[in-house]
Formats: C-alpha cells, structure tokens, sequence
C-alpha cells in the first residue's frame, strides 16, 4: 500500500501524463484499501481512477505561483537527508 502521494505541481519539467495517472492510481488506492481491486470492483475502480486523473490535470493547469519552479533532483536529495536524519537516532 502506497506510504505517501509526491507534490507535483511547480517542478521544471512539470509533471507528465504518466505521473498525475500513477498518483491518480496511488491516490484510489489509499482511499479505497485495494492495491489491486477485484474482479468486481475493477471498474469502479478504474472510473476513479480516471476522475481522479482529470481532476488533476485541471487542477495542475489552473493553479498559479510566483515561486520559482523546483528541481526534482534537488528536492529527493532533500527528502533523502531528511530521511537520513529520521531514522539515524
């Protein structure tokens, strides 16, 4: 079962089509307890996921900020020293 969902809005380059699907995927999977759904929730299971995949598009496209873009990179060696320094106590 997924831990988290990843922040993808203000990255350079921004987030693609197979990101927002994963996180639409992940997103269901959290909510409904299912990492694979069964044969008779799977197409319950795939609209959500394809609203939760609209959803975000637009909701990716409409938003604004003057804050700069971010770098992937930059911010997972972030989380990584983050995480570094959670678990080394």
């Amino acid at each position: 079962m997924c831990r988290n969902i990843r922040q993808l809005y203000n990255f350079e380059p921004s987030a693609s089509a197979e990101e927002v699907h994963g996180a639409a995927v992940q997103y269901v999977r959290k909510i409904s307890g299912f990492t694979k759904p069964s044969a008779a929730n799977a197409q319950a299971f795939e609209r959500a996921v394809a609203a939760v995949e609209e959803a975000s598009t637009i909701l990716l496209g409409e938003l604004v900020t003057n804050a700069p873009k971010k770098n992937r990179e930059v911010e997972a060696a972030k989380a990584r020293a983050r995480r570094e320094q959670r678990y080394a106590a």
